[in-house]
């Protein structure tokens, strides 16, 4: 009787990975699992866990002799990265630590190499009067047009009422007053 195990396994398995100093979920394959894990924080402060494909928790990672395969690591199960380093969760996310660069209003006008001095000479956006005024003037249309179809409907007819997400509503057509409820 032959005791030699094969197991058979996909030779990239894809992975969730999950951290304590990171609410951001990746997916990556184990290549790019161990550059991630390199970066940042150091193995020595990292403990792993391994949950299942339905978030159960499944086992510990920490065994630094074995291979990944000998782990029941399969598609999409997610692995959780404790940083023991002390790092906090949104650390690296918190932009209000970040210095910033500001610039006033009227130094960054001056500038020939912006954003904003581009659109200028391109007649972009709000760059552009003659844009700007055509929407405007549409916007004023559709205002007038949706007032005097209001105006055409008395009080006390149905309406239908819809709104995005919601299903359609038939309702009692009744004059809002600014500042009441109904």
């Amino acid at each position: 009787m032959d005791s030699e195990v094969t197991v058979i396994t996909n030779p990239i398995v894809n992975v969730r990975l999950t951290s304590t100093i990171s609410s951001f979920e990746s997916k990556e394959d184990l290549i790019e699992l161990c550059h991630l894990l390199q970066l940042g924080v150091s193995a020595s402060c990292m403990d792993l866990e391994l949950f299942s494909v339905t978030d159960q928790f499944l086992q510990k990672l920490d065994d630094n002799e074995a291979l990944l395969g000998s782990f029941a690591v399969d598609d999409d199960c997610r692995i959780h990265v404790i940083d023991r380093s002390g790092g906090q969760l949104g650390e690296f996310t918190d932009v209000s630590k970040v210095e910033k660069f500001e610039l006033p209003d009227d130094a960054y006008d001056k500038r020939t190499d912006s954003v904003r001095s581009f659109m200028k000479k391109q007649r972009v956006g709000r760059h552009n009067e003659g844009e700007v005024a055509k929407k405007k003037a549409e916007v004023a249309a559709r205002e007038e047009e949706e007032k005097a179809a209001a105006e055409a409907i008395s009080v006390g007819s149905r309406c239908q009422v819809q709104v995005n997400g919601q299903p359609t509503k038939v309702a009692l057509w009744a004059k809002l007053v600014r500042g009441s409820h109904i």
